[in-house]
């Protein structure tokens, strides 16, 4: 599919339109197809061979070379089966043709990239060549891709590196020969040589191991918590003094371990401090696809946002994706995927995949040990969970150790994303996948049960993520626009498959209804949404942080997802255009570094430290206003901040029956304002029905009572938008919004908008937005987007008229 896109046979504009997908021929898709590839080449002297190295065939491939048949649909299986083959007697001087014969892809009986119910499955169900494949010509000994592991544990000035290879001698008579190389910090403030000599038997393979000392090493950290300096390492293979092969590699010095606390909940150190996971479930392209620019927007995003992992759930990507990820500093959960043949076990009766044959073991090998090697170097990776939904059996589970051990995989090896069970070999996960995954109410992640903040959650979250109209107009037809906010119950094409849990929005609907009011049109449904979806982020972000001190610690969360594979109107934090909305910003207010949060369930206020550093005296200033912006109350509290910490600073005596709640977190010294939080609160809040919990939702008795804020006397903001910065590296624009009348100004959305489209642009990074403000305050936002020639700023509000506040060229 991605070629027949690439080739203009389909259009993404209209493929993705409504429910034209299920339009697509299918009948081309049941044949093998056949990918071709001329390559100029020499026959190489003797003693030299050339080789063809896949990394990304789904699921089965026949492979020619000039016509003759290198590798069988047997042996070249699964996605991620990645192998070398000796081309060397087939290769002719001049063209060469490669040909690749790929076998369609049966989720349930080969190791293909499924998506379960997250979407529609692609036509071609992701069939064919999706990584790179390599050729490389080599001397009489060749060198494996180099792997990394240091000694370092958080401490120390010196670190011993040990750079490894496997070296292999394609001769069928000894060698002797030299390994040697350096390895250089890519600032170019150090470098460190090194050799080892190399003496194999004819056919031999070794591996190779030298030691490098490294004084005051640079530490690679989190990009929260710090820099991301890498190293390079080449080296190379050396024999009669003739360079036979070559490797090169980047990589990180850092610390990663995990353990599990007395309640079996797992923990993460980095550097020795414990890092608590804040991330999301990363969706590749429906059609596999990759752009390194987009993809490098999603960890902008990801960054932005405050978190720190993002977790890949069987979707392994390319290389550049751990690349960019070790330069920007976000961690990766890295693991096979649930469902389908990957957990086609004797004890799972929630997959239809085929059990495992013997065939199958061979094929999770080879995938495993290529995996890990092109993995192995990379500061990024957190974790390799060799389980999703389910944990392997204990013949897969020592095979995909023992390939993990092979490539002196330096990371914690985790059983599954569940709690159902583990293989004797890895003993407990420490992680839990009790849901929710449709929407559940803000002081849900408050309780004490299922998903709530406890532990270590690696996939749940409230549903939500609705687009704003500008997206939602590119791929729902009129008909479906209208279903959205006059048919609750409708079964919709772009949340997920007909026979899923997901194909409607019924229990998120029912919700919205009943705490905002029944929609009037599809303006104020989408209103209400972002109000829905900015709630429904922040509070299960801050209960986790809120819990991250207590005596069953919030150790991580996973958030169920993190961007979609394809337009979508669930499970996102931002859309499949990039475009940011409510739960793009209320996560990203929850995630903020240092914080303060109020949990709807007990009135208490609470201090939020994810630093390393930030410590000293901190004010924090709590208003409270009614409806109508009269003040209620107003406190001071100074307190102590401690790093990497939480803690309960004071308690709301009472709440209004509708009202606004304003968090100021400010530091004395400076006089700034570290954080600012404002909530709409209630007397009445929504009341949980645990016990009728299942795995996708807790269902509530009684919702809270928002309805009021639909109807809040208009408010009048005064405006200033300045250009703050403008540049070939970018436009950044200031907004100073202040509220002139008595009534808070609700829930403002500031839009920067290209003239001549009048779409928004993207990417787009406000500091804030979907902002609440208090009578007679003053806020000031500013806005970050690549070198624009034109823009214009609009804002509109639940109780603020749409308006242009700003244009400029």
């Amino acid at each position: 599919m991605a070629g027949l896109l690439q080739n203009g046979i389909y259009n993404e504009t209209d493929l993705f339109y409504g429910d034209h997908l299920t339009k697509t021929d299918l009948s081309s898709f049941q044949s093998p197809w056949i990918y071709r590839e001329e390559v100029t080449l020499q026959p190489p002297p003797r003693g030299e061979q050339i080789l063809l190295i896949t990394h990304g065939v789904t699921s089965r491939a026949d492979i020619f070379v000039n016509g003759a048949q290198i590798a069988s649909s047997s042996y070249q299986q699964g996605c991620y089966g990645g192998h070398q083959y000796d081309i060397t007697p087939h290769v002719r001087s001049g063209s060469n043709a490669l040909l690749i014969q790929a076998h369609p892809t049966d989720y349930l009986a080969d190791f293909g990239q499924g998506f379960a119910d997250w979407n529609p499955y692609p036509p071609d169900n992701g069939t064919g060549v999706w990584r790179n494949v390599e050729i490389k010509h080599t001397g009489p000994v060749s060198l494996s891709p180099l792997r990394i592991l240091t000694d370092y544990n958080g401490t120390g000035t010196e670190v011993t590196v040990s750079v490894r290879t496997d070296v292999t001698n394609r001769e069928n008579g000894p060698v002797t020969g030299v390994f040697q190389g350096a390895i250089q910090s890519e600032d170019g403030s150090q470098t460190m040589p090194f050799s080892s000599r190399i003496r194999l038997r004819g056919g031999e393979s070794t591996t190779l191991s030298v030691l490098v000392p490294v004084k005051n090493p640079l530490i690679w950290w989190p990009a929260a918590w710090g820099q991301q300096p890498l190293y390079v390492v080449q080296a190379n293979a050396t024999i009669k003094d003739q360079v036979a092969d070559r490797a090169r590699t980047t990589f990180g010095i850092r610390s990663v371990t995990s353990s599990l606390s007395r309640e079996s909940d797992i923990w993460f150190t980095v550097n020795g401090s414990p890092f608590r996971v804040r991330g999301a479930g990363y969706a590749p392209d429906i059609f596999l696809r990759f752009d390194t620019t987009r993809v490098r927007n999603i960890l902008q995003y990801v960054l932005d946002m405050g978190l720190n992992t993002i977790r890949l759930e069987g979707k392994l990507e390319h290389p550049e994706l751990y690349d960019l990820a070790d330069r920007m500093g976000v961690m990766v959960m890295a693991g096979w995927e649930c469902c389908d043949k990957w957990e086609g076990w004797e004890y799972n009766d929630d997959a239809n995949g085929l059990k495992w044959g013997d065939a199958d073991y061979k094929t999770a090998e080879s995938s495993m040990l290529h995996e890990a090697e092109y993995l192995q170097p990379h500061p990024s990776l957190l974790a390799f969970l060799v389980g999703s939904d389910y944990w392997p059996n204990d013949r897969a589970t020592a095979i995909y150790t023992s390939a993990l051990r092979r490539m002196d995989w330096p990371n914690p090896i985790v059983s599954s994303a569940a709690q159902r069970g583990y293989p004797s070999k890895l003993g407990p996960s420490g992680m839990k996948m009790l849901g929710p995954y449709d929407w559940v109410p803000p002081n849900y992640w408050y309780g004490s049960q299922r998903g709530a903040a406890f532990g270590f959650g690696s996939e749940q979250g409230p549903g939500v993520g609705t687009p704003e109209l500008s997206s939602l107009r590119r791929f729902l037809p009129s008909q479906d626009l209208d279903a959205l906010w006059t048919q609750p119950d409708a079964g919709l094409f772009h949340m997920s498959r007909s026979d899923s849990q997901f194909y409607t929005r019924s229990i998120y609907n029912a919700a919205l209804a009943a705490r905002y009011g029944a929609p009037s049109s599809l303006t104020d449904y989408l209103f209400k949404a972002q109000m829905m979806d900015y709630e429904a982020t922040r509070a299960e972000f801050e209960a986790f942080a809120v819990r991250q001190s207590t005596s069953r610690a919030a150790t991580g969360v996973i958030y169920w997802m993190l961007n979609s594979a394809w337009p979508n109107l669930h499970w996102q934090l931002f859309d499949y255009y990039l475009r940011p909305a409510g739960a793009y910003f209320g996560a990203k207010v929850g995630m903020r570094i240092e914080h303060v949060v109020y949990d709807p369930e007990s009135r208490e206020v609470h201090l939020i430290n994810h630093s390393l550093d930030k410590r000293g005296k901190r004010v924090v200033v709590i208003d409270l206003v009614d409806q109508h912006g009269k003040p209620i109350s107003t406190d001071e509290v100074s307190v102590d901040t401690i790093p990497n910490a939480s803690k309960q600073i004071t308690r709301l005596k009472s709440v209004p029956e509708i009202g606004f709640l304003r968090l100021l977190l400010q530091d004395p010294q400076t006089k700034a304002t570290l954080s600012r939080n404002v909530y709409w609160v209630s007397d009445h809040i929504d009341r949980l029905d645990w016990g009728k919990s299942n795995w996708y939702t807790t269902p509530v008795s009684q919702y809270a009572k928002f309805t009021r804020l639909s109807s809040l006397r208009s408010a009048e903001l005064s405006t200033t938008v300045t250009v703050q910065e403008k540049s070939k590296s970018g436009l950044k624009v200031g907004v100073t919004l202040e509220n002139r009348s008595k009534t808070p100004a609700f829930f403002v959305h500031l839009m920067l908008l290209d003239p001549a489209t009048q779409e928004e642009v993207v990417p787009v990074y406000w500091d804030d937005n979907y902002v609440t403000v208090f009578p007679d305050e003053r806020l000031r936002v500013t806005v970050q987007v690549a070198e624009m020639t034109e823009w214009r700023v609009v804002m509109v509000g639940g109780n603020v008229d749409r308006r242009v506040i700003g244009e400029g060229k």
